[in-house]
């Protein structure tokens, strides 16, 4: 299949969920259809979509699919069915808060609607098709902002990143890469440095990809390059995207994160974390009260069919970890800019409305 311009990860296509099946990129691109929320499920858990602001799109649309699939006319049993469709998606990835938000707001529009079951159905689906196309905008307008806060000089400037927060990691455009890609529109951008990532390398296949298909320089480097390069005076400023922020600041992203961000702090390097209102979750003080995914070993000890580790040793395979807010320069946000200890007096009414 011919590969895209524009890159949208999950939409609603006639009839179904598409979705791009990350886990066949770079080497190959296509579509995988999905009508069922189980197999909605499965394509959150097996990465086949993947990147907080996207998993809460397709959340949406798999919390409509359920309601789809349920035969009832009685409004009371209809909602008392889609809660374990809810309970299932809920399930699937406990780290990303966009998973949690998009789910609360499609059951709180279900219990909020008055109507047939069949008007009910309608509105969901109108109400996720409405999360995907604010996300893309949400993404515009954190890249918009990113521009504001990059360095003065050099005129262009060399720009770090640690897994994928693209287009392909939301409903289009991306955190993280929205901040990329509005500086190279603007003519701030010599270069992006992409830490590769281990162990599912979403830096050297999907953010390479992304910048590849625009023509955005990219150089691919292995996660334990970051310092060197940074030592080296070769990057000017980090951004990366966000799976949870606590209240206090405190940032949930990709394994290897919190390394990127201690050594960014030791060479007087910006450190941005570019992420969707969202993405905050106010109803926890700090990181350490953020669940952190634990994944199947084998990410660790092969990639395909290939054994890179000997029988007998044992592993740990944490997805993510957690960078404390002081190692935050500040947060982009839909909002602008703001840093970590400003969240809650500037962002939390606007999470409660």
């Amino acid at each position: 299949m011919s590969q895209p311009t524009h890159v949208y990860p999950v939409l609603w296509y006639d009839d179904h969920v598409r979705l791009i099946d990350q886990t066949r990129l770079p080497n190959e691109f296509d579509y995988v259809e999905i009508r069922l929320a189980e197999d909605l499920a499965m394509a959150i858990e097996t990465m086949i979509v993947r990147g907080a602001p996207a998993i809460g799109v397709a959340a949406a649309y798999g919390v409509y699919l359920g309601a789809k699939a349920i035969q009832t006319s009685d409004r009371s049993q209809f909602l008392a069915q889609l809660e374990p469709v809810a309970a299932r998606l809920r399930k699937t990835r406990p780290t990303a808060v966009n998973l949690f938000w998009a789910i609360d707001r499609m059951l709180k529009v279900a219990h909020q609607t008055l109507g047939s079951v069949d008007y009910l159905k309608q509105v969901l689906l109108v109400t996720a098709q409405a999360i995907n196309a604010d996300d893309i905008r949400t993404c515009e307008q954190i890249g918009d902002h990113g521009v504001t806060v990059l360095p003065s000089s050099p005129a262009k400037l060399r720009l770090l990143t640690h897994c994928n927060a693209g287009a392909l990691a939301t409903a289009g455009y991306g955190t993280a890469l929205g901040v990329v890609r509005s500086a190279w529109r603007e003519g701030r951008l010599e270069r992006v440095y992409a830490d590769e990532t281990r162990p599912r390398l979403q830096g050297a296949k999907l953010t390479a990809w992304e910048c590849v298909q625009e023509g955005i320089p990219v150089t691919v480097i292995t996660d334990n390059m970051a310092a060197h390069c940074m030592q080296r005076g070769l990057i000017d400023m980090v951004v990366v995207g966000a799976d949870r922020i606590a209240a206090n600041g405190d940032t949930a992203n990709k394994i290897g994160t919190y390394s990127v961000a201690l050594a960014a702090k030791a060479h007087g390097i910006p450190f941005y974390v570019a992420a969707p209102l969202s993405t905050i979750d106010f109803a926890i003080a700090d990181g350490s009260q953020i669940p952190i995914e634990e994944r199947d070993p084998s990410e660790i000890y092969q990639v395909g069919e290939t054994l890179l580790c000997p029988k007998g040793a044992e592993f740990y395979n944490p997805a993510f970890d957690v960078t404390p807010a002081s190692l935050i320069t500040a947060i982009i946000t839909e909002h602008g800019a703001i840093a970590p200890q400003e969240l809650q007096p500037r962002l939390q009414p606007l999470a409660l409305v």
